[in-house]
């Protein structure tokens, strides 16, 4: 991939999780040069100018002389780099690695353009600075876990390749990789961004957008196992209120139940209504899809801005000093989707209820077969349960926070990181709980003789080529594993979308 003006999410995720190497645009480079120029022009003046030779946050007004510019933005590195708490996973770090790069190749940064390019072999070579999660306030952008990966580029602290972490300076020296010797502003243009709360955005969504999908086809497969009406999701329902969501969703659910022979086998059986988490599934279920889309809109403008402070014009020569690096529209899409998918769980253990419950099913308690000898699926609700409790407390908005630091300077932050952190948490849980439903509504088909509809057949099938029915009790957590092994690769989704 080429890295010029756009990036979309598809290429971010071909980067980050499919590996596809980045080269720097000559666009880009020329871009990227122009804002050096101006820099330069500052560094031979005498005009003191924020982050290019003065101190930074309430030491702003404190002149730094030309002869320890280079100093003073080594030390802002080592100094800003104090996270804490768990390293993240490889995909979080190479994303920060492309959206870094990205914002700093639309050429506003004042960076050379050798620090791009070494972002980018980094990424390349899947060399992976180690980065702890813990330490961004969400303004100004994540500054301490960026500044650990700036670290790295510098020849300090510690790289991962291949699972094993080492030394920096020895991995750059293994791969003929010169450490950066920075020059002025371009510590402080490595670290002033929001790639942190981008990257786990992005991340977050590309998996709940499977997982949105994955909770489409959970409940499709409950409504066939409880013999529960189609109609709810007709497409003359929706259409007297037309969320784009719920009319996505609807359509997503009426294929999957295409072709069943189990809806006109209970046409007549005098049942009058389903209970809210079936029959409502477009509208809750579509609230998410509608929460989804308005994230990815977000990213995408956030994929292509600059978030550096100051910002270099190299049109006019201006440095501007503004609030680009703050992550409120992040933090708060964020915030919003740790609400939309913890619901997709908390609906799905409800339908999990009326699968196990033999006064809603009309089925064995729990699924057992000799129920009292057997537990059945009993337990696996506990499970359920849980995780959606677990979620109740951490969808609570991250964003509604702000502690002042740098002395007052930054007195208004987004913790924007710590919930985009939380909504990867929901999101696996989530992916739990759903798994749980899958292995309930498999089960309770089992009850039946009925070809379910074109996608929950093909999804029932799927399951049972790898996971057998419950004829006694056993261990239930391998069983729940490949479940959520066959959500998180799509693979149950994708056999269910093609039937």
């Amino acid at each position: 991939m080429i890295l010029d003006q756009t990036l979309s999410l598809e290429d971010f995720l071909i980067v980050v999780r499919g590996g596809e190497p980045v080269t720097l645009a000559d666009a880009a480079r020329e871009r990227i040069r122009r804002a050096r120029a101006v820099v330069e022009r500052i560094v031979d003046g005498d005009e003191a100018v924020y982050g290019v030779n003065t101190g930074f946050g309430k030491f702003a007004s404190v002149r730094v002389g030309r002869d320890q510019l280079a100093q003073l933005q080594h030390n802002l590195i080592v100094s800003h780099a104090v996270g804490v708490g768990e390293a993240l996973p490889a995909e979080v770090v190479r994303g920060m690695l492309l959206l870094r790069a990205q914002s700093l190749a639309l050429g506003h940064s004042g960076v050379r353009p050798g620090v791009v390019e070494l972002l980018l072999a980094l990424l390349n070579v899947r060399a992976h600075p180690v980065i702890p999660a813990q330490g961004s306030v969400g303004a100004s952008g994540d500054l301490a876990p960026l500044a650990h990966l700036a670290l790295a580029l510098i020849g300090l602290g510690e790289l991962e390749v291949g699972g094993a972490v080492r030394p920096a300076g020895d991995v750059l020296a293994e791969l003929g990789l010169a450490p950066l010797v920075l020059e002025a502003k371009e510590g402080l243009a490595l670290i002033n961004g929001t790639q942190l709360m981008g990257s786990l955005l992005a991340l977050a969504l590309a998996d709940a957008r499977t997982l949105l999908g994955t909770a489409n086809l959970a409940a499709a497969m409950t409504v066939e196992a409880l013999s529960g009406s189609h109609r709810p999701f007709s497409a003359g329902v929706v259409a007297l209120r037309p969320h784009p969501g719920a009319v996505a969703v609807a359509g997503e659910v009426r294929a999957f139940l295409r072709g069943s022979d189990i809806a006109p086998a209970h046409a007549n059986c005098g049942k009058v209504q389903d209970a809210y988490s079936l029959r409502a599934v477009p509208q809750v279920h579509g609230a998410t899809w509608d929460a989804l889309a308005q994230a990815e809109r977000v990213l995408a403008v956030e994929f292509a801005s600059v978030t550096d402070n100051p910002l270099i014009f190299p049109d006019t020569g201006e440095v501007i000093s503004g609030g680009n690096f703050h992550g409120q529209p992040l933090a708060l899409s964020a915030d919003a989707l740790k609400v939309a998918v913890a619901e997709l769980g908390s609906v799905s253990e409800r339908r999990t209820e009326q699968l196990l419950n033999p006064a809603l099913s009309g089925l064995p308690a729990f699924l057992a077969p000799e129920g009292g000898l057997n537990s059945g699926l009993m337990i696996a609700q506990y499970t359920a349960a849980a995780l959606v409790s677990e979620n109740k407390v951490i969808a609570h908005p991250a964003s509604v926070d702000s502690i002042p630091t740098s002395a007052n300077q930054e007195d208004h932050v987004s913790m924007g990181a710590h919930g985009a952190r939380q909504l990867r948490q929901i999101v696996d849980n989530v992916t739990s709980v759903l798994a749980v439903e899958l292995l309930a509504a498999a089960q309770a088909l089992d009850f039946g003789g009925l070809r379910a509809g074109a996608g929950v057949q093909a999804a029932w099938e799927r399951l049972r080529g790898e996971i057998a029915p419950m004829e006694r009790d056993r261990y239930y957590r391998p069983d729940l594993l490949r479940v959520r092994e066959l959500i998180v690769s799509g693979e149950l989704l994708r056999v269910a979308r093609e039937a």
